[in-house]
């Protein structure tokens, strides 16, 4: 029986049709250069430019090309917030809060803002209640801060936490600075401010017992001091460079025996120079 059923599969077995050709290299590095130079493509819009050029690719082959190649498309909508952060960097703040608990069992909210190009950060202000009037008054010695220095900046990034009220907006529409809303529950729209909360936190605030307010200002002071001159960063070309240092400055080898070690908050931070 079991020959008889082979006999019967063999005879009407159809045969299988040729699978897709492979793609040459060639045309796989097209795919690949079309993705990189464009990123607002996806694998439709390039699809259809390879058969203006006389190409038929299926769509799930060129998603697997660009996957391989670690090249995937961008969609329009991500393109768009990052080339509007590129664009802009020179000219952006951000905002936002994040709290620390004491030794008692009291929450304490930090607020804060950071430079997007150069990644310095300002602390604003502790509380252990953060209401709208206590944002708005942070938001206007923060403009009238900004107003003696000269400020370059033109949009302000916030998320949609209720203690940012109107009259914080009006604050800084006052002095030409526009409010840049994030999506809801979007915390990556807010990248900049989210990633130093993790730092602060990972490095200094998660690693001391906080007493209280005061204690807390004293060790964000020295914190921020750090991650401001003695830290470094990758924004803006800045790898290995703190944001404080010259744009353009090119450090000088140091000799290896003159590296000094500098700690702070009890070694907790440690930054190293060449000795004088």
């Amino acid at each position: 029986m079991r020959w008889h059923r082979r006999l019967i599969a063999a005879r009407w077995r159809q045969p299988k049709p040729p699978g897709r050709p492979p793609i040459g290299e060639e045309l796989a590095a097209l795919i690949v250069r079309l993705a990189r130079e464009n990123r607002t493509w996806g694998v439709v819009r390039i699809q259809g430019e390879l058969r203006r050029l006389g190409h038929r690719v299926a769509a799930s082959t060129i998603r697997t090309i660009l996957r391989a190649s670690r090249v995937p498309p961008s969609t329009r909508r991500d393109d768009t917030w990052r080339t509007f952060l590129r664009a802009q960097a020179g000219s952006l703040l951000a905002i936002d809060f994040f709290h620390v608990d004491t030794v008692t069992l009291k929450r304490l909210y930090v607020a804060f803002v950071i430079e997007i190009k150069t990644r310095r950060v300002h602390p604003l202000g502790i509380t252990e209640h953060p209401t709208g009037d206590w944002v708005v008054q942070l938001a206007r010695s923060l403009a009238g801060d900004l107003e003696e220095a000269g400020h370059r900046f033109r949009h302000l990034i916030r998320d949609r936490d209720a203690k940012f009220t109107a009259a914080f907006d009006a604050v800084f529409a006052s002095i030409g600075i526009e409010i840049v809303l994030t999506a809801p529950q979007a915390p990556r729209m807010n990248a900049f401010a989210e990633r130093w909360i993790g730092s602060v936190r990972r490095e200094c605030t998660d690693r001391i017992l906080i007493t209280g307010e005061r204690h807390l200002h004293h060790v964000l002071d020295v914190y921020v001091a750090h991650h401001n001159a003695g830290r470094s960063h990758q924004g803006d070309r800045m790898l290995l460079r703190a944001p404080e240092d010259e744009p353009n400055m090119i450090p000088v080898p140091a000799r290896i025996d003159t590296i000094r070690r500098r700690q702070g908050l009890g070694g907790l931070l440690n930054e190293y120079r060449p000795a004088a």
